[in-house]
């Protein structure tokens, strides 16, 4: 639910006297708005909007509710008791409660519009998409509709009128920016010229919603990739760099485990000319190196199932696997995944010979095939190696010291330890079972 504050209201007859108020006017150099986001945790949502009525000029500052957790104002939240404001913390039971009914709320849940019409309703969400991803005729309007509120995407409120839910308006948004609650959750593609970003070559956003627009985002990504020419017996004919199934999976990750609750910021497809990368805001909830064989662990349950079920993404959670597995089948580097403060980044590296890759990308890459052999019933070996990177029998060397190298640095270990002989010896990831099951 949303809350105001109105300048220009007389507070004891509530008449309209109009106010000289400027929000742009704040503390010292910087504005109102700057000095509260700097003093606010979590960040909320809100802005402030004037207005004329009656001839009198109004300011009005909107603030979308945060549902995830008490927002502080200098590492402190406040609570009212009766007419009185006190610290929350000096509440320990009201605290308690508080925190219960926040982690009982969650993102897709909320109502991001409320008191509409079903004509309203289906011009604000892309119904057609739904049907045509589940590969279904388009039924009569009564069906859309209870179609619609069976997947919670909306909801129905008094007097027959209707509400759009955020999982409604984030999967099927004609216009996300219609809704506040979703500014900012587009995804947006930027395309650089060079390794860096000093110099952009394009940008679009997707202003649909994820589900809605997601054939027009993959179909934009894959047409801004640069091309291998290959050459065939009789032909040549032009691929692409990078694996369309791995952008695919990455990019439905980054949607699919975003953080939904993060203010100001949204999905970013970065396209530089020797890498992808895709960001999304908020830290996994599994360690990076275990992407491969975890089960995944979605904060937005919601959201993921329809995803599956629409098949957007892997419903078993194979989709790192894939994404490796078409990297190895392109020679390409393997993947990165890195985390920051507040965000998940996977970094697709364009081609490059085995011997310009880095230590460090021979020892990820070692340690991601051992991952995919072990989850696939296999064991890395030297042989299996060697067809990874491509390198000819007769170096087997070369793969023998990107295993020690890996096993140095514990991400492997040898699946017989008795063995002496790294050519034929036999390698599992270090969180490895000692036998595999055959």
């Amino acid at each position: 639910m949303d809350g105001y504050l109105v300048w220009g209201i007389q507070d004891q007859t509530k008449a309209v006297v109009g106010t000289t108020f400027k929000p742009d006017k704040g503390k010292g150099n910087q504005s109102l708005e700057m000095w509260l986001v700097q003093r606010l945790s979590p960040k909320p949502d809100f802005q402030f909007r004037e207005l004329t009525y009656n001839g009198q000029r109004m300011i009005v500052l909107c603030i979308r509710a945060v549902a995830h957790m008490p927002v502080r104002w200098d590492n402190f939240a406040f609570i009212r008791v009766g007419s009185h404001e006190s610290r929350l913390d000096k509440y320990p039971e009201k605290e308690k409660q508080l925190w219960l009914k926040c982690a009982r709320v969650s993102f897709e849940d909320q109502v991001i519009s409320e008191q509409l019409g079903v004509d309203e309703v289906l011009q604000r969400l892309d119904y057609p998409a739904y049907f045509d991803l589940l590969k279904q005729p388009l039924p009569d309007k009564s069906v859309i509709v209870d179609r619609l509120k069976r997947e919670k995407l909306i909801g129905e409120c008094a007097g027959g009128r209707y509400e759009i839910t955020a999982l409604g308006g984030l999967l099927f948004a004609k216009n996300m920016e219609d809704f506040p609650t979703l500014q900012r959750k587009s995804i947006r593609v930027i395309i650089y010229k060079g390794s860096n970003k000093v110099e952009g070559h394009r940008e679009r956003t997707i202003e649909k919603g994820y589900a809605a627009g997601f054939g027009t985002l993959m179909l934009f990504i894959n047409d801004q990739l640069p091309t291998n020419e290959l050459i065939g017996q009789a032909f040549r004919k032009e691929q692409k760099m990078y694996p369309e199934l791995a952008i695919r999976e990455l990019v439905a990750n980054a949607l699919l485990h975003q953080d939904l609750h993060s203010v100001g910021n949204g999905p970013l497809v970065e396209i530089y000319l020797d890498r992808i990368e895709i960001t999304n805001p908020g830290i996994p909830l599994i360690d990076t190196l275990r992407f491969i064989d975890e089960p995944p662990q979605s904060r937005n349950e919601g959201m993921a199932s329809l995803m599956r079920r629409l098949n957007m993404c892997e419903e078993r959670g194979s989709g790192i696997d894939k994404v490796v597995f078409h990297v190895e089948l392109f020679q390409l580097p393997a993947p990165e995944f890195l985390v920051t403060e507040n965000h998940t980044k996977a970094v697709l590296f364009a081609y490059k010979p085995l011997n310009e890759m880095s230590k460090e990308d021979k020892i990820r890459a070692c340690y991601q095939h051992a991952c995919l052999c072990y989850v696939s019933n296999k064991e890395m070996s030297n042989s299996t190696l060697r067809e990874r990177f491509g390198i000819e029998d007769k170096n087997s060397a070369i793969a023998s010291r990107i295993i020690g190298d890996t096993v140095d640095s514990k991400l492997i270990r040898p699946h017989d330890p008795s063995s002496n002989s790294r050519k034929h010896s036999r390698y599992v990831p270090y969180w490895a079972a000692s036998t595999i099951l055959v």
